[in-house]
């Protein structure tokens, strides 16, 4: 009698990794949509157009999939200002620079900004990056029978790879997204850590957390070109360098976290809030001081349930008239 021979092993599936950028005109939720994705607040929101302004990376690693993905400034079609001229060539270095794109517009919209921001998309083609169509703000379409017909006038504008129309807000939306894209991700090792976030410090986090409660709290009386640049980040109690850590997540089940359970250090961190004008400047400070002890506290609370600690933070209000339209306030102020 002939034994059969004993199954082989099943090889377990390749490890994936890529990069996913995450691309649209502005305020179509593009950050809101980082946020879920990840499952970490990274990239700051507010209504104001352009809250988005630096090249946000996002990771999560999810069975064998890693997914980097990158949040871009939304594309600015005027531009008058070199500040948005150093916005755009963020967008466009990013999608030169990709596995997958996440092309996100509003569901049942298509404005011309929106067309401005397709035309940028890779050309259809044998080895073209997919482009995948994400139609955010799903909850806010009233009739959902006009989607489909919607959605059949976008495949004839592009040739995109798959169509996921959702709401950013919601984690069940979150996670299908995350399984459509899984399997365009390269088949290749991963490139950071499992418990990893972010490859951004907590110096530059700090800054846009503060940026985040500036634009909130200030409202449509504050023009966007109001900027945060750190004076100063120390820590008192720990060993971590601020300006190369890695911000790490949520240990997985059953796994000590990658700070080995220390104690988190105090930080101590003063920031300066940069305006245009000197009336802008009384807009921030506010009547007594007010609005900038709201800012400072909002934005203390997020960094301390961001960074695991305690926080001391400073703020303080100074005038550079014409910032946003001097390459070289740009670059000393961390504008690529």
């Amino acid at each position: 009698m002939t034994v059969p021979a004993p199954p082989a092993d099943r090889a377990s599936p390749p490890p994936r990794c890529g990069l996913v950028a995450i691309v649209g005109r502005p305020n179509v939720g593009k950050s809101t949509l980082l946020n879920a994705l990840v499952g970490q607040k990274l990239s700051i929101t507010s209504r104001k157009a352009q809250t988005t302004r630096h090249r946000i990376t996002g990771i999560r690693t999810q069975g064998e999939s890693q997914f980097v993905f990158v949040d871009t400034p939304g594309f600015q079609t005027q531009h008058g200002a070199a500040l948005n001229r150093t916005l755009n060539r963020t967008v466009k270095g990013v999608l030169a620079d990709v596995d997958v794109v996440l092309f996100v517009v509003e569901a049942g919209r298509f404005t011309l900004d929106d067309a401005k921001v397709l035309a940028l998309m890779p050309a259809p083609g044998d080895g073209a990056r997919p482009v995948i169509l994400v139609a955010n703000k799903l909850d806010a379409v009233r009739r959902r029978a006009e989607i489909v017909p919607w959605l059949r006038a976008m495949q004839e504008r592009y040739p995109f790879a798959e169509f996921v129309p959702l709401c950013a807000r919601k984690p069940e939306d979150a996670q299908r997204l995350l399984a459509i894209v899984a399997p365009y991700l390269p088949a290749q090792p991963w490139l950071h850590e499992e418990e990893a976030l972010t490859d951004r410090s907590e110096r530059f986090l700090a800054s846009e957390l503060i940026r985040e409660k500036l634009f909130r709290l200030t409202g449509d009386e504050l023009p966007y070109t109001s900027t945060v640049v750190i004076d100063k980040f120390e820590e008192e109690g720990g060993e971590d360098d601020p300006r190369s850590l890695t911000v790490q997540g949520p240990a997985p089940e059953g796994r000590a976290g990658a700070s080995g359970g220390r104690a988190r250090p105090l930080r101590r961190i003063a920031a300066t809030i940069v305006v245009e004008r000197e009336a802008h400047k009384g807009i921030v400070i506010g009547a007594g001081g007010e609005r900038l002890k709201r800012i400072g506290a909002q934005a203390r609370g997020d960094l301390e349930a961001l960074l695991g600690g305690k926080v001391f933070l400073e703020l303080w209000v100074k005038v550079r008239s014409g910032w946003a339209d001097d390459e070289a306030h740009l670059r000393s102020y961390g504008y690529e």
